[in-house]
């Protein structure tokens, strides 16, 4: 990734996640939603929106489809607060690197409480 897609997705990152915290009113997606990580095409017309939740379990394909249908507003936004020639399509997907790393560390922790 280059300096500027990698700037880029900071900004995207980072706007996003303000507001989902501000200005989303879907109940679906006021829970606690974490923006991990977003990826850029190489003309940046595209970007993969990586989200992952914390605390409760819930069901990922409802919050998916709930990005899904908040696409066009939050890509309406970010062309209002980014100065971007061209405002990138938006796909949403569940990250669970943060349960694996979890179930990862209990894994660890079982094997050195057994020896």
């Amino acid at each position: 990734m280059n300096r500027r897609s990698e700037r880029t997705s900071k900004l995207i990152q980072r706007e996003i996640s303000e507001l989902l915290e501000r200005q989303v009113n879907d109940p679906r997606l006021s829970r606690l939603i974490s923006v991990t990580e977003v990826t850029l095409s190489p003309d940046l017309k595209h970007a993969k929106i990586f989200v992952s939740t914390l605390g409760s379990k819930i069901d990922k394909e409802d919050m998916l489809a709930s990005f899904n249908n908040a696409s066009g507003f939050l890509r309406k936004e970010l062309a209002l607060h980014l100065k971007l020639k061209y405002t990138p399509q938006l796909s949403f997907h569940y990250d669970d690197s943060i349960e694996r790393g979890a179930r990862l560390l209990k894994l660890i922790g079982e094997i050195t409480t057994t020896e």
